[in-house]
C-alpha cells in the first residue's frame, strides 16, 4: 500500500481487517507524530478523514486505484517550532543596541496553529457566473486576520468553505445567509446579491461567518450560541488590522446598501445529515462533502506538482 506524504511515497504493508483508525496509528508512528495531529485524504472516496478516525475497515473501500495522502507534522518539527518560539521570546538586546533595521521574528507556534485551525478546502459554485471572483472572496474571508485569530483561539477546523446559491435558500418569509453542516464539515455563505448582479458587503458576510463558526460548538440558537457568536464577532473586530474603518470603500467587495439582519438569518442551526451538492441544485446528483474536499486536495496537489515541474525545468536559452 502506497501513501503519499509530502514529497515522498511511503510503502506500508497491507494488514488484513485493518481499520482507518489502525492505519492512522501506523502512519503517525512512521512519521513520528501524534495520531491526533494527522489526517488522510482517500481519493476519490471516502475523502477527508481526521482524528478521531472511524473503525471502518480499509477493505470496505480501498481499490487498486485508490490514492491515499497523509497530512501530519512530526513531533520533532513541533518541538522545533516551540523551541524557536520560546527562544525568540527569550532574546534580549543590550540597552545601547540600536538596530539599523528591525528583523521580523516569525511566530512558529502561530504558523503551526494556522495550518491546523483553518479552512482546509475552498470552492465556489462552478455553475454560477464568475466563480473565480467568488473564490477570491472566500479566500479573503479565510485569510482575514480577525477570522484567523478567532479560529486559532477556539480551535475551529472547517473542511470546506463554499458559497450558496441564493435562489435555493430564499422564501417569501426569510433568506438563509449561511449554513454550517455537521459542525464544521462544510460552511456555505451567501456571497451574491439576490439578483445575481453583484456581491454582498464584505463585513456583512464576515459577520455571517462568525455566526456559522459558532455552530461548530453549538447547534441550537440558545444563549450559549449567542454568547459565543458575540465573542467571536468582538475578536474579529479587535484583530481587524486590514479592513478597519471605512477603507473598504475602494475595495472589490464593498456594498454600502447591504446590511446584516439577524432576524432574517434563518439557517436552522447547525445542520446535520444528507449530502452536499456542489455544482447543481440540491435535488440533483452530485458530490458528497468528503468527495468535494478530496477533489479540492487533489487539485492542490496537482497544482503544486505543476509548479514544482516549472521550477525544475530549464529556462529557454
Amino acid at each position: 500500500m502506497k501513501i503519499q506524504y509530502r514529497d515522498e511515497s511511503l510503502d506500508f504493508e497491507e494488514v488484513p481487517d485493518e481499520t482507518i483508525s489502525d492505519l492512522a496509528v501506523r502512519a503517525a508512528t512512521h512519521i513520528g507524530a501524534d495520531v491526533g495531529r494527522v489526517s488522510f485524504f482517500f481519493l476519490p472516496k471516502p475523502g477527508f478523514m481526521k482524528y478521531p478516525f472511524p473503525e471502518r475497515k480499509l477493505s470496505d473501500f480501498i481499490t487498486p486505484t485508490t490514492r491515499i495522502k497523509l497530512v501530519g507534522t512530526p513531533n520533532s518539527e513541533v518541538k522545533k517550532i516551540v523551541e524557536m518560539s520560546a527562544a525568540s521570546r527569550r532574546t534580549t538586546r543590550p540597552s545601547n543596541f540600536k538596530p539599523v533595521k528591525a528583523n521580523k521574528v516569525r511566530d512558529w507556534k502561530k504558523v503551526q496553529e494556522e495550518s491546523t485551525y483553518t479552512f482546509h478546502a475552498i470552492e465556489p459554485l462552478p455553475y454560477l457566473p464568475n466563480p473565480e471572483k467568488s473564490r477570491r472572496y472566500l479566500e479573503r474571508l479565510a485569510n482575514d486576520p480577525g477570522i484567523k485569530a478567532s479560529m486559532r483561539k477556539h480551535g475551529f477546523s472547517v473542511g470546506l468553505l463554499t458559497e450558496m446559491n441564493p435562489a435555493e435558500h430564499t422564501t417569501h418569509e426569510s433568506k438563509t445567509l449561511g449554513l454550517n453542516r455537521n459542525r464544521g464539515e462544510v460552511i456555505e455563505l451567501r456571497l451574491r446579491t439576490d439578483a445575481y448582479d453583484g456581491y454582498r458587503d464584505y463585513k456583512v458576510i464576515r459577520k455571517t461567518l462568525c455566526h456559522e463558526l459558532s455552530h461548530n460548538v453549538w447547534g441550537e440558537h440558545d444563549r450559549n450560541f449567542w454568547n459565543l457568536t458575540k465573542e467571536i464577532e468582538q475578536e474579529v473586530e479587535r484583530n481587524d488590522t486590514l479592513h478597519g474603518g471605512h477603507r473598504l470603500s475602494n475595495e472589490e467587495f464593498y456594498n454600502p446598501d447591504d446590511s446584516y439582519d439577524e432576524a432574517e438569518h434563518a439557517d436552522a442551526g447547525g445542520w446535520t445529515g444528507g449530502d452536499f451538492v456542489l455544482g447543481g441544485s440540491t435535488s440533483e446528483p452530485g458530490l458528497s462533502r468528503r468527495e468535494i474536499m478530496a477533489k479540492a486536495a487533489e487539485s492542490r496537489m496537482r497544482k503544486e506538482k505543476e509548479a514544482a515541474e516549472r521550477r525544475d525545468s530549464p529556462s529557454p536559452s
